[in-house]
């Protein structure tokens, strides 16, 4: 019981990390925050994505290059070009590596107000961090696994960002509905998308990037909008009307 708890946990706070501070915040800017409530969601990132923490600077910019090229040759993570998951995992992990160590000029466009906090990515992003959290998820269910075959859940909290990552980049361009055409591939996976916060709508998403609610249609409930919309209520946060 414990494990499931810790599983759900996991899956759904390292969720809202990515779709609240990564790509609402850090990609498309649909609210402001202080740079104190940046740090503190950048602390917060960090312990629910443990060892799959994903670069702010990073995700940002490759995301706005997603939907700058979105289904192009150009695109970081389009499944047109690469025949499985894997391959596109992969070559999304080299475009995003470049990104983070800045090893190609990127347009302003892409990096402008993308936040970054380098002293902080030194600790958070390498190996060392990696691996310590690997061991400390390993130690947790040594000692609360009641048999062997929960240990196969393990690879999944090692890889939860890319995880989420894969689930929308791979199968939201291939299957599911649409309310919009637009000139990409974008799907919407669930009519009530309770297992990826939101983030399933991708379709509606790809219409208006700037939009904090993703859901359009009144049986589109985005989880994480009722939140954005209380941390507004408390001033944390500073939504921008669109």
């Amino acid at each position: 019981m414990i494990i499931l708890i810790f599983i759900i946990a996991h899956w759904y706070l390292s969720l809202f990390s990515q779709t609240f501070f990564l790509h609402r915040y850090a990609a498309h800017k649909m609210f402001d925050m202080s740079k104190f409530w940046e740090k503190m969601f950048y602390i917060f990132t960090y312990i629910t994505q443990g060892s799959s923490y994903l670069s702010p600077y990073a995700y940002g910019v490759m995301h706005r290059k997603h939907h700058a090229y979105a289904d192009t040759e150009k695109d970081p993570h389009s499944p047109k070009y690469d025949k499985n998951l894997f391959l596109m995992m992969w070559r999304t992990k080299n475009e995003y590596l470049d990104i983070f160590y800045k090893k190609n000029k990127i347009e302003e466009q892409f990096t402008k107000g993308v936040p970054q906090w380098s002293s902080f990515e030194k600790m958070a992003h390498n190996w060392v961090s990696r691996l310590l959290w690997i061991v400390a998820y390993t130690l947790f269910y040594i000692y609360f696994a009641h048999a062997w075959w929960v240990f196969l859940f393990l690879p999944m909290h090692f890889l939860m960002g890319p995880l989420h990552g894969v689930i929308i980049n791979w199968f939201a361009h291939k299957y599911g509905y649409r309310h919009y055409s637009v000139s990409d591939t974008s799907m919407n996976l669930l009519p009530f998308d309770f297992l990826m916060f939101g983030e399933g709508y991708h379709n509606n998403h790809h219409k208006n990037s700037k939009r904090a609610n993703f859901g359009v249609k009144w049986y589109e409930l985005d989880p994480a909008y009722p939140i954005i919309k209380l941390l507004g209520f408390m001033q944390i946060i500073r939504l921008k009307k669109v």
